[in-house]
């Protein structure tokens, strides 16, 4: 807490002069992309250079690059870009009919180019997005008007008639980014950025398979199946990218889940892991055809009986019935309808006696049109994504495959570079362009780590003192800052008593109260209560009785068989129903504890029940901790891809004290998808309140770390969020205002970065050195970004965050926000280490992550009337707010630890 008489420094506690800010950023109408077809130019008017985006925020400037640090030099996967200073013409492009796939749009506008009459691309080879924007080097000869052509594409079938229409839109100037790269204008024309991606992708779009900014091709020479009918695919990333006085191509090796073009019976046998097809000689039972559907629903599949025509469908659903009653419409040649079965029009129709009529159907195309094709005739289409989430397994398997030390990488992105051959294709070429072959170097610094402040007697300083060496610190020999007593405690183990015995559940106890007794957290004596249980309907009764009848009950210990729907309910009758703490420990690290295992309970167990576990040492905190501050993280997660009715969920954690290490959270449950945090003004506020009660002083800055926001996404972000921080601390006091310094941390990216020295590599995986710090070279040309390795990396080639500052009142220098953001990455409470993101960023996903856990419905009636288990789609809104609200004991403390 912020007690005045223990803090290494004084807060007045007057409350704080209003400060004088500069003006917000108004409210922005949503960004539109660029695709959308600008005004036409004036006539008259020349054509020159961009003019600004009026719906990009003007974003602070960096405040000169930082000093503080060991020098390091490094390489980045970023390949420098040369191009003329000229202008490039961008023209609008509209396909009739309209929602065609971009590969269809890709061949109709190939086929115009090479083919069209009149001839308007004479000596010319344009570039296409796949949507509506064309980019030519010289003017097109069509003036400024719109052209129609026809074109037609051969099909399998039946040619196929397209129309399409072009028009000159406006020059995009390459000259101006060059400027804006130095530095010369202020803002970076973004449409100069988009016509050179647009350049670099026109060939790899036509070659390869287009995911998102990556490409992907199908195996050759490697096999990874994932099982579930999924493999995967390697590829490489590739973005343009604007930095200090050059622009960038990004490329780095990426890897993704692919479904494997098979029999569709094949992809049954291994989604339902049969293995043999012959031994299914029954129907499929409601819970195999469930879990089937589930994972076929919508993929496209071909046709096998029909010859040389594979016509494709797209899965709509799975039949109930076998091919052998499942009917349909069948239309005779006498007009009269009869209702006949899949398995005896196929029969009448194909001359073929279905091998499999016992299996169901997959109905394709339009539900209404009751298309069904037996299992056997269909193929699954090669080339198809995989978008649903992977299993635990397939995820291990998936890191197993595409796990690289980082010197692996590093070769395999300078092979790939050379594979590619940038400089040879010919569109690359047309617009002038030349792409170095070298990765770009670049200097960093090593920024200094944080010591860690234990409790015990402050004259023994290395055994109150930790100083991590490679992110790394140890507990053992020291003890909590403010360990916990734990008196009245009780043990619940849903695992069967023959797979944890009683003999193994005491030791387990002895143990954890060895190790807790060293780390300063005493568990005193025995639990009150002991007992085993089955299944998640017991979790509440059970719980109701324990806080009924011993009073002053501070922990469960909750000993879970696997991956059980206990968790969720343990959690939600702890959280949200009775405000317990609860810890849930897996059944195999009760029957074998490790001192490791045991001392990263302590960790979780201690904060949840309001400890302190350690701080950082005061006197080596930046500046900004001297007056009162609050540290705030913010997240949302969204539900995964295919799911269109569960909610997101927003959370929002701000610190509770001086050190920071106490965070309270506050979470909601909005509109599916959103990714701006609907009722951040609500959630700030109760924070500050929390924080005021907490500490009795009021913050005087506000230091925002935003998890998860893309760079298109910067402007309405910026415009809403910070303009609801703002609109918290109004409502609590008039003119109050706290400089605020809103930074957004993103870790989906592809710059990785390496040592240019062997010597300097860490470990196994000969990563850069954790605290590895870049504000020069691949950063933005003006704004106030960074990069941060703060993690020491493990397996694989670590991921550096990095941290773009969109706000900042608080006129942080660059040494010093890196500085701050380095040392909360060594405040996350459960684990000695320091973490790849500021703690604050961290808990706020964990928070999300919880309240997911919240919201899963139990399968009988919970006594508020029933509903049913499942999804959140049926369910109010009003009734899932409910569900994801905390209790008011858990509250105060670090329940998602």
């Amino acid at each position: 807490m912020y007690q005045p008489p223990h803090l290494p420094y004084g807060f007045p506690v007057t409350p704080q002069p209003p400060l004088q800010r500069p003006q917000m950023p108004p409210i922005q109408p949503p960004i539109q992309p660029p695709q959308h077809q600008p005004p036409p130019p004036q006539p008259g008017i020349p054509s020159g250079p961009p003019q600004p985006h009026l719906e990009q925020a003007i974003l602070p400037r960096r405040p000169g690059t930082g000093k503080e640090g060991r020098p390091i030099t490094l390489r980045a996967n970023h390949f420098r870009i040369a191009m003329p200073l000229e202008d490039i013409h961008h023209y609008d492009v509209n396909i009739m009919p309209d929602k065609c796939p971009r590969r269809v749009n890709r061949e109709v506008i190939e086929t115009l180019v090479k083919h069209s009459t009149p001839k308007i691309f004479t000596n010319q080879l344009p570039v296409f997005d796949g949507r509506k924007n064309l980019y030519s080097r010289e003017q097109l000869p069509i003036g400024k008007e719109r052209v129609e052509i026809e074109v037609i594409l051969p099909g399998e079938a039946k040619e196929r008639t397209f129309k399409v229409s072009i028009k000159w839109v406006a020059r995009v100037s390459l000259k101006a980014l060059d400027q804006a790269l130095e530095g010369r204008l202020s803002l970076i024309p973004y449409d100069s950025i988009q016509a050179l991606d647009v350049v670099m992708r026109h060939l790899p779009s036509m070659t390869y398979t287009p995911v998102g900014r990556s490409f992907f091709s199908a195996p050759e020479n490697y096999f990874h199946p994932l099982g579930g009918g999924r493999e995967v695919w390697f590829g490489f990333h590739q973005s343009v990218r604007p930095t200090m006085w050059k622009m960038m191509l990004n490329i780095d090796v990426s890897a993704t889940a692919f479904y494997k073009a098979q029999p569709v019976i094949d992809f049954l046998c291994e989604v339902l892991e049969i293995q043999n097809i012959n031994e299914q000689r029954r129907p499929l039972t409601d819970s195999q055809r469930v879990k089937f559907t589930k994972e076929i629903k919508g993929l496209k599949i071909e046709i096998t009986h029909c010859g040389n025509m594979r016509r494709k469908y797209r899965v709509c659903n799975v039949t109930r019935r076998p091919a052998q009653t499942q009917t349909f419409p069948l239309q005779l040649e006498n007009g009269q309808t009869v209702e006949c079965t899949v398995a005896k029009y196929f029969k009448d129709k194909h001359r073929r006696i279905l091998q499999y009529p016992h299996l169901p159907c997959l109905q394709v195309g339009q539900e209404q049109r009751h298309t069904y094709l037996p299992l056997e005739v269909c193929n699954i289409v090669a080339g198809q994504r995989c978008i649903k989430k992977l299993t635990d397994t397939q995820t291990s398997t998936m890191i197993k495959a595409t796990a690289r030390s980082a010197p692996d990488r590093e070769k395999e992105i300078n092979n790939l570079v050379h594979k590619a051959g940038f400089n040879k294709d010919p569109y690359v070429r047309e617009f002038g362009l030349s792409i170095s072959t070298k990765m770009v170097e670049i200097h960093g610094r090593i920024i200094q780590a944080p010591k860690i402040q234990y409790g015990g007697k402050q004259l023994q300083q290395n055994r109150t003192q930790a100083i991590p060496n490679q992110g790394v610190w140890d507990m053992r020999g020291k003890q909590f800052h403010t360990g916990v007593e734990i008196r009245v405690w009780a043990i619940a183990c849903f695992a069967p008593q023959h797979q944890c015995r009683e003999e193994s559940l005491r030791n387990f106890t002895a143990q954890l109260q060895k190790i807790s007794n060293d780390a300063g957290m005493p568990i005193i004596g025995q639990p009150c209560f002991c007992k085993y249980a089955v299944g998640a309907d017991q979790v509440e009764p059970m719980f109701k009785h324990l806080k009924k009848t011993f009073n002053g009950l501070q922990l469960i210990v909750v000993v879970l068989p696997g991956k059980t729907p206990v968790y969720a309910e343990v959690k939600r009758v702890g959280d949200t129903l009775l405000g317990i703490a609860t810890q849930c420990v897996q059944v195999k690290n009760v029957n074998r504890t490790t001192a490791q295992t045991l001392s990263n309970l302590c960790l979780k167990i201690n904060v949840k029940l309001g400890g302190v576990n350690n701080i950082l040492v005061p006197s080596f905190r930046p500046a900004v901790f001297l007056k009162p501050v609050i540290f705030l993280g913010a997240d949302v997660t969204h539900p995964p891809a295919g799911d269109d009715k569960k909610p997101s969920i927003a959370a929002l954690v701000g610190s509770m004290d001086a050190h920071p290490s106490r965070y309270c959270a506050s979470v909601r449950v909005q509109t599916h998808r959103q990714e701006i945090i609907a009722d951040l003004a609500g959630m700030c506020r109760e924070l500050l309140m929390q924080f005021y009660r907490s500490t009795r002083f009021k913050p005087t800055r506000i230091v925002m770390y935003r998890d998860g926001v893309s760079e298109g996404q910067f402007p309405q972000v910026l415009a809403h969020e910070l303009r609801a921080i703002r609109e918290a601390c109004c409502s609590l006091e008039q003119g109050y205002q706290p400089g605020i310094t809103f930074i957004v941390v993103q870790k989906r990216h592809h710059t990785r970065l390496f040592c240019a020295d062997k010597m300097e590599q860490i470990g196994k995986s000969g990563n850069i050195p954790a605290g590895t710090t870049v504000d020069t070279g691949i950063t933005h040309p003006t704004e106030f970004d960074f990069y941060l390795c703060s993690h020491a990396g493990i397996q694989g080639t670590s991921r550096p965050s990095h941290y773009h500052v969109l706000w900042d009142d608080n006129d942080f220098s660059a040494d010093e926000l890196q500085s701050t953001t380095y040392q909360l990455c060594h405040t996350y409470v459960r684990c000695t280490r320091s973490v790849s993101i500021p703690a604050p960023a961290y808990y706020a996903h964990l928070v999300a992550f919880r309240a997911r856990y919240h919201l899963v419905e139990k399968d009988h009636d919970s006594g508020e009337g029933s509903h049913h288990s499942g999804s959140s789609g049926g369910r109010s809104f009003e009734d899932m707010m409910r569900a994801v609200k905390v209790h008011a004991d858990t509250l105060r403390v670090m329940y998602f630890a």
